[in-house]
């Protein structure tokens, strides 16, 4: 048996970090999107602009968790990046403040 190329980002230049944006209202379906996106990539640097998300609230915990879990089991390095301070308290809250960025 033989096995060719199995697709996915074979040509990703690691030595610049993945960066992945959230809109202000992820659906379920886009974070899941996000989540394959960062389980194809190499591991590396993931920096996660949540600048955009609006309001802040679980949904958009939930959403980062989702992002963060599946960074880690990729061996993703992940920042958050233009976290407010509502959601750098809601995030210190609930333990997830660790990966923020500047």
């Amino acid at each position: 048996m033989t096995s060719g190329p199995t697709g996915g980002l074979t040509h990703v230049d690691t030595s610049q970090p993945l960066v992945v944006t959230l809109p202000a209202r992820p659906t379920r379906g886009e974070v899941a999107l996000l989540c394959a996106e960062i389980g194809a990539a190499p591991p590396g640097d993931l920096v996660c602009e949540v600048g955009a998300l609006a309001p802040v609230d679980l949904a958009a915990v939930d959403a980062l968790a989702r992002l963060k879990l599946a960074a880690g089991r990729r061996g993703h390095r992940i920042r958050f990046h233009g976290a407010g301070p509502e959601l750098r308290a809601l995030l210190l809250l609930t333990g997830l403040d660790g990966p923020l960025g500047v």
